[in-house]
């Protein structure tokens, strides 16, 4: 028996790198049933692909999460697929580009904030609609090292991600008597596609390498089983001890 036996799962930005790995971690601990949401129709029907030939299922829908309308759309056929959504890894995000505050331009400050925060408030407001239906349900949202510290280069990502941080504890406060439990996971340096050529500045923790897609994709799901019953608003570094000290 796997840690989310019989639910259902919905992960963004699946069509790869932790989320990738997400998606085939809730399939791996018993999903019947597994969303792959990703703007990359290549990169999320091969993800769907790898849990069908697991002996898993699975479907793929294209979703930009900063829109509305697509994420409405998502889950109502998460919904009309399996009947639920029990389990969210809200991961979807966009490659910030360094630059120093004073020059960083609106397209690309709406962009990432966009992506990130508006993404996953979007993804929240639609999931926990269809949670409240049965009154369970959990939800991980991905944040970042930069949502526990700043750094140079990253004014936006940095916001963005304290943000998912603060908005994460405000729904896990809001829902706890609802039976929806809401954290957050903040993953340090991963060899992921999206995070191979960090921004400057950045390095690996104190374990003195990058971690590997699927040591972040394990505490996702992990913090939505039951056996993480009893966290909500939460914010779980996974970083080698980066946060930890200067």
């Amino acid at each position: 028996m796997g840690i989310v036996e019989g639910g259902v799962a919905l992960v963004t930005g699946a069509a790869s790198g932790i989320g990738r790995a997400s998606a085939q971690a809730f399939a791996r601990e018993g999903a019947r049933g597994v969303v792959v949401a990703d703007i990359d129709a290549d990169g999320g029907e091969e993800t769907v692909h790898l849990i069908h030939a697991a002996g898993s299922d699975a479907v793929f829908v294209n979703c930009d999460v900063s829109k509305e309308n697509d994420v409405e759309r998502l889950v109502e056929i998460a919904i009309s697929q399996y009947g639920s959504v029990d389990y969210a890894h809200n991961n979807a995000g966009a490659k910030p580009q360094p630059s120093n505050l004073h020059e960083l331009t609106v397209a690309e400050w709406d962009r990432i904030i966009d992506t990130h925060l508006r993404g996953v408030w979007l993804c929240m407001k639609h999931e926990i609609k269809a949670m409240l239906i049965n009154e369970k349900g959990a939800i991980v949202n991905t944040s970042s090292a930069a949502g526990i510290l700043g750094g140079p280069m990253m004014s936006v990502y940095t916001a963005a991600k304290h943000g998912i941080v603060g908005l994460t504890k405000a729904a896990a406060a809001e829902y706890a008597r609802s039976g929806i439990r809401v954290n957050t996971l903040c993953p340090g340096h991963t060899d992921t596609p999206m995070h191979r050529d960090p921004p400057r500045g950045m390095k690996p923790g104190q374990i003195e390498r990058y971690a590997l897609p699927n040591e972040q994709a394990n505490p996702a799901v992990w913090l939505c089983s039951d056996w993480a019953s009893y966290i909500t608003g939460a914010t779980l570094p996974v970083d080698g001890g980066a946060t930890a000290s200067l």
